[in-house]
């Protein structure tokens, strides 16, 4: 069972998402402040986390600027700020998907799938094996050590086999 953190301050909100994910056969965990949350996903393992931008005592984009420097769980900011600057900001800073207040909750439920999916994805070309959730690379069972953004640019290409790729769509993506 998967297990998503929602980081929400209005309680309404949260309790709606943790409902409808509950439904869905997920396992949910609240928590209203930027700063908790922050030492909970340091902590604890989460398939996914739901983040709000606009949070008491640390706000959803320090909270994912300190949460990167150790942890790749997928995050979808899902947030009322709206602004083309705040939405590349987020994305910049290492959201895996931006979505804004008001939303359809179906749309928030299959994006959480796409992330949770791709999150859990492990790749066979030969004799290279990528395990992406472990952040593994074996070629011929020997392990071989990357960079974070070496690991991105192969899972990426991996994930775009047999389609060209140009140099921009590899830069937005992976830097």
């Amino acid at each position: 069972m998967n297990h998503i953190l929602i980081v929400e301050d209005e309680y309404k909100i949260a309790r709606f998402i943790s409902l409808e994910l509950q439904h869905e056969g997920y396992k949910t965990t609240i928590i209203a402040d930027g700063r908790e949350a922050l030492d909970d996903m340091l902590e604890n393992d989460y398939d996914l986390i739901v983040l709000d931008v606009m949070l008491p005592s640390l706000n959803g984009i320090e909270v994912l600027r300190r949460l990167r420097q150790s942890k790749d769980t997928p995050v979808i900011i899902l947030t009322a700020r709206d602004q083309i600057v705040d939405k590349v900001n987020g994305l910049d800073i290492g959201a895996n998907d931006y979505m804004t207040k008001p939303f359809a909750i179906e749309e928030l439920l299959a994006r959480i799938r796409v992330n949770i999916k791709k999150n859990n994805a492990q790749y066979v070309l030969g004799g290279l094996t990528v395990d992406v959730k472990s952040h593994q690379v074996r070629y011929n069972d020997t392990p071989i050590e990357l960079t974070k953004k070496e690991f991105d640019l192969l899972v990426f290409l991996l994930s775009n086999r047999n389609k060209v790729i140009t140099r921009e769509q590899a830069l937005d993506v992976v830097w």
